[in-house]
């Protein structure tokens, strides 16, 4: 019962004539005397608010919907529902009680008309009002399901980004992470990549340390991994597919985790190296798992040695393979550009040795640094050890 509710003093006690008249007007109801049985309801109804009976009125008004459900009289029920919530000094207990039947209804009626009336019926009488945002949020997601149903993804993205469920103080933490997940895979299916980003830092990964939330990890890190593609962000796809690995049911599955980890490697090596790069590749070549995934763990330490690397030799062993392996969960980079990345890669690493050797010699015997060539990798590569040698 609401706090409010409890500040009234119930005066009388309706229980007993609300056991004896609600199966009276349900008798009336089923003998086509609809309008006599909410009539003798409405009556009650009043009587049990006047008195401050809570308990009894949120009987009555669950009594005169259900009612009107069960004659299939929808026009009556949305008149109802709306008067019922308008009603002065309404208990907050009796709405609540009342939405939630109504609720129940929506998942029942197969006629869509029908069931679109019903869900603005109960999304017009339950905004602003806290005591039933949970019952608001979950139409308004049905509602959303509705529309992208029909193809309708934009006005279905637009409904559901209405609802700021991350303030819902009554609404439990899963409920509240599945509602998000469900606007950011919206808003990433509409192309408002922006959004999504946004949306998804209102999701505390904190929460994925239990394992009852595993379900929804996964979920997360891959909607996640979808994201950090269009970005081509991808030391955040790694370290994502990185906490998809260490998963306990992914962990329990060999094909799960070999193709999880095979994808950290991945997208590790086509990372532009920096301090969390090389720290995390440190990390990652401990990984004793490594050793069942011979070639992956060989191009991975590759990166981890100072020598030159040669492309042509490199691209040879190891293209069937790291081909195999390329791509998201579900928005696969074109192999080409993986490729291309990569060569990349190998030429900045390839140039790093060299830097590190220029950086002793001596400043009076120093050439003006030479910039970073431009163009395909090995014609780089190449360029860059000319420069190198000529300082």
């Amino acid at each position: 019962m609401a706090e409010e509710d409890r500040m009234i003093k119930m005066e009388v006690d309706y229980t007993e004539t609300v056991a004896k008249v609600i199966p009276e007007c349900e008798s009336l109801a089923s003998a086509n005397n609809l309008n006599e049985a909410i009539e003798k309801l409405l009556v009650l109804e009043k009587q049990t608010r006047a008195a401050g009976d809570a308990i009894s009125s949120s009987k009555v008004l669950v009594c005169i919907v259900s009612l009107c459900y069960e004659a299939k009289d929808y026009a009556l029920l949305k008149e109802h529902i709306t008067t019922l919530c308008k009603k002065r000094g309404h208990f907050k207990l009796s709405v609540t009680k009342m939405v939630q039947r109504c609720c129940e209804m929506v998942p029942e009626i197969q006629d869509k008309e029908k069931k679109l009336e019903l869900i603005e019926v109960l999304r017009t009488v339950t905004e602003g009002k806290i005591y039933v945002e949970n019952e608001r949020a979950r139409v308004t997601r049905t509602l959303a399901a509705i529309y992208e149903k029909e193809d309708n993804l934009e006005k279905a993205a637009k409904v559901l980004q209405e609802l700021q469920v991350e303030t819902f103080g009554s609404m439990e933490k899963k409920e509240k992470v599945e509602f998000i997940l469900e606007q950011m895979r919206l808003c990433f299916e509409t192309k408002d990549y922006i959004r999504t980003s946004i949306i998804s830092k209102k999701i505390s990964t904190k929460y994925f340390e239990s394992e009852e939330t595993e379900q929804l990890k996964l979920r997360y890190y891959r909607q996640m991994i979808d994201l950090n593609l269009h970005h081509k962000e991808y030391l955040a796809v790694s370290k994502n597919f990185f906490e998809i690995y260490s998963s306990k049911s992914v962990k329990e599955d060999d094909k799960k985790w070999k193709e999880a980890l095979k994808r950290v490697v991945l997208y590790l090596i086509l990372s532009e190296y920096d301090n969390e790069q090389s720290d995390m590749l440190a990390r990652l070549k401990s990984d004793t798992n490594l050793t069942k995934l011979p070639y992956y763990q060989n191009v991975l330490m590759c990166f981890d040695t100072a020598e030159l690397l040669n492309w042509s030799i490199l691209k040879k062993v190891y293209s069937q393979h790291l081909k195999s392996g390329t791509g998201g969960t579900s928005q696969p980079l074109d192999t080409e550009d993986n490729w291309e990345v990569l060569q990349t890669r190998v030429v900045e690493h390839n140039i790093s040795p060299g830097e590190v050797l220029h950086s002793d010699i001596p400043q009076t015997l120093r050439r003006s640094p030479q910039p970073r060539p431009q163009g395909s990798g090995e014609d780089a590569m190449r360029a860059s050890c000319e420069g190198y040698c000529h300082s």
